[in-house]
């Protein structure tokens, strides 16, 4: 087996997304769950830049006061006109009383709390078409407005 080889992580991407004001349905039987439309925001590479189209939306579960599940979807069009389709889940855990704080909208400080994601990519652009070939992980932080994530390759 050592001759395996070793993941490493290569940057790709940093995202700042703009976020509108929750949409609750409410306690189910498997938590509360919630809608967050995606208003827009931008994503900067290594020699490229795009822009996050409005009309996504985070789905989340709040799964207890610890732990909450994220599957965003939203859209990129790079600064040449190729648009990429995004599908981000993650895990968001923390202290009750800090993430009840993210439930209500209020800042906290990102490195109390644990926010990882894995983000797979989808394109018709011939020149990105490897994106949807590789893997891909990242760390981020819920600001009242707006989550910032950076993006990693496993190369």
């Amino acid at each position: 087996m050592s001759d395996l080889p070793v993941p490493q992580l290569k940057f790709f991407a940093d995202l700042s997304v703009r976020v509108d004001k929750p949409q609750e349905v409410g306690r189910t039987a498997r938590g509360l769950r919630r809608l967050i439309p995606i208003l827009g925001g931008e994503a900067r590479g290594d020699g490229w830049t795009a822009r996050v189209l409005p009309g996504g939306a985070d789905f989340q579960l709040v799964v207890t006061d610890t732990l909450a599940e994220l599957d965003a979807r939203y859209m990129l069009e790079t600064d040449g006109g190729d648009r990429i389709y995004v599908t981000n889940r993650a895990v968001r855990s923390g202290p009750p009383e800090l993430m009840a704080k993210l439930v209500r909208g209020e800042p906290v400080d990102a490195s109390q709390i644990y926010f990882r994601c894995s983000p797979s990519f989808e394109t018709a652009s011939a020149s990105l078409q490897w994106i949807t070939e590789r893997m891909f992980v990242g760390s981020g932080a819920r600001h009242p407005d707006k989550v910032v994530m950076r993006f990693w390759e496993l190369a």
